[in-house]
């Protein structure tokens, strides 16, 4: 299937619209052990992912896999309960389905968090920064193939992937807050496998902070259909090749758990003084 199509995106819309009149203005897609931020939504209606013919569905664990329209903070919302990654086979044309329905719903802002090892030694677990950059090593871009001017022109430009005035949002909403949050770049690989201590020390050397398995095909998704973009990274485990332990994933979604609160609270900060006046 072609999900760079916006016919078939539509057929997809169509299903969603038999449910909700709901016009969005924001998209939030929910990363490993976020989905509580999502029972912040006065919910209009949830659709799980495999009631909607064509729709990609997530196997990830902890991604419940809903399509969310409520409102958050009073204002418009889609959210995503579940991501896709390539590391479970979907193609990265699947992986930003979510991103393009979003934009097709009415959505103008993508805000997204995920799970994160953290490779800058400044950083400890369970703290969460926001993205001021990104490197793509997954290998493939989700804007290979045709191009449906629909969803917008052949040669978008990522000189700015991350909305300034949102991060400068959030930046005022962890110091009313008394919320440490960092500044980082993040750096995308394939996986599922995570990295050896060479490959970290080598990512560590391009200039990420944060490594992870998400963020960029949808990031570039938002940024070719004309969406701003907020993202969070939440520190679930520390990657230093010189005191590097065994992953433990129960400890990382536990972590990702107890940041949760923090991470919630930014957003809606933001929300309310960015989307409410």
């Amino acid at each position: 299937m072609d999900y760079g199509d916006v016919d078939l995106l539509q057929q997809i819309v169509v299903q969603v619209r038999e449910r909700s009149s709901l016009e969005p203005r924001i998209a939030v897609l929910l990363g490993t052990g976020l989905g509580g931020l999502a029972e912040r939504i006065e919910a209009e209606v949830t659709i799980p992912y495999q009631d909607l013919t064509g729709m990609p569905v997530s196997t990830a664990e902890s991604h419940k896999g809903e399509l969310i329209l409520g409102r958050l903070c009073g204002v418009p919302t889609v959210a995503f309960s579940g991501r896709l990654h390539a590391y479970e086979g979907h193609s990265l044309q699947e992986v930003v389905v979510p991103v393009r329905l979003a934009k097709l719903l009415g959505a103008e802002t993508l805000i997204m968090a995920s799970a994160c090892g953290g490779m800058n030694p400044h950083y400890d677990v369970g703290e969460v920064a926001v993205l001021v950059d990104h490197i793509n090593l997954l290998g493939g871009n989700p804007l290979v193939g045709r191009n449906d001017e629909r969803l917008g022109g052949r040669w978008p430009d990522m000189i700015e992937p991350y909305s300034e005035s949102l991060i400068a949002a959030a930046e005022r909403a962890a110091l009313s807050q008394q919320v440490r949050l960092h500044e980082a770049v993040y750096v995308a690989v394939l996986g599922p496998c995570l990295e050896t201590r060479a490959e970290y020390r080598m990512l560590r050397v391009l200039g990420a902070d944060l490594v992870g398995m998400s963020t960029v095909p949808e990031t570039i998704a938002a940024v070719h259909c004309g969406m701003r973009v907020l993202a969070f990274g939440i520190v679930t485990d520390r990657c230093l090749p010189d005191a590097l332990e065994p992953a433990n994933i129960a400890k990382i979604i536990e972590a990702a758990n107890s940041a949760e609160p923090v991470l919630a609270g930014l957003i809606s900060h933001v929300l309310e003084h960015e989307f409410t006046t």
